[in-house]
């Protein structure tokens, strides 16, 4: 990484807390997601297999220095116990009195707490059984994710993906929808009524406005039709080609 990627470990993003994860795998991969999505703050707790742990790298995929300014911990208490605001993400009921957000509104809040300059930590359990009851009742509140309720488990890392997904949604201005026009304009107005002349041309040579009473209601719904139609130039000019041959076509003896 360079000077300016390594800005993004100084960011106030959530911490992302791996409580007693059992696989350097799934560790790895979980830092590869929230690097993906902006999110570089790692605290490991109690990793069963040590640390640092040479699977985790292999898997990290290019985001080994998440793993490199990790926090090892000793136990959950000190990993949280600078922050603020804690998250523990869980997709059994808890019989505990806490919000139950999913992973949308959860991050919103942390959006705003992290703009405040609050410390804002989410726990993820470890692989087969997820966070314990005595990890969750350390939090303010629940992350769960709608999910299958016939098969509920989600991957370590698969959960830290959304999380951390979910948090870089609420920063950035990125448009739902975008219209990549691949070197080419949409189709003029004039473009399009030329078009629709065309249409219009070589469908009445080959009888197709019948009978004559439907003929204005037929072109009508054939100019709606190109109006509605985004049509770009070059598509525009395909279709004349489409109907100049086909007119061609036709006219062979």
């Amino acid at each position: 990484m360079t000077p300016q990627d390594d800005a993004i470990f100084d960011e106030n993003t959530p911490l992302m807390v791996l409580v007693r994860p059992q696989m350097g795998r799934n560790i790895g991969a979980a830092a590869r997601a929230m690097l993906n999505f902006g999110c570089a703050r790692m605290r490991v707790v109690a990793p069963r297999d040590g640390w640092p742990n040479p699977d985790a790298v292999a898997l990290a995929s290019g985001a080994s220095p998440v793993l490199d300014r990790a926090g090892v911990f000793d136990d959950l208490p000190s990993a949280i116990g600078d922050c603020d605001y804690v998250y523990a993400t869980t997709a059994r009921g808890r019989g505990m009195t806490k919000p139950v957000l999913t992973p949308e509104r959860a991050m919103a809040e942390a959006r705003a707490l992290t703009a405040a300059g609050k410390r804002v930590a989410v726990l993820f359990g470890p692989e087969r059984a997820g966070l314990e009851n005595e990890d969750v009742a350390r939090a303010n509140a629940i992350i769960t994710v709608p999910v299958n309720p016939a098969f509920y488990s989600l991957n370590l890392a698969q959960c830290v993906l959304l999380v951390a997904y979910e948090f870089l949604r609420q920063t950035t201005d990125t448009p739902p929808e975008v219209q990549v026009m691949a070197g080419t304009d949409f189709a003029s107005a004039i473009e399009r009524e030329k078009l629709g002349d065309h249409v219009e041309t070589q469908l009445a040579e080959t009888g197709f406005f019948f009978p004559p009473e439907k003929t204005a209601s037929m072109k009508l719904a054939l100019r709606n039709m190109w109006g509605r139609l985004p049509l770009t130039r070059a598509d525009v000019q395909t279709l004349h080609g489409i109907l100049r041959h086909m007119a061609r076509t036709r006219d062979k003896p």
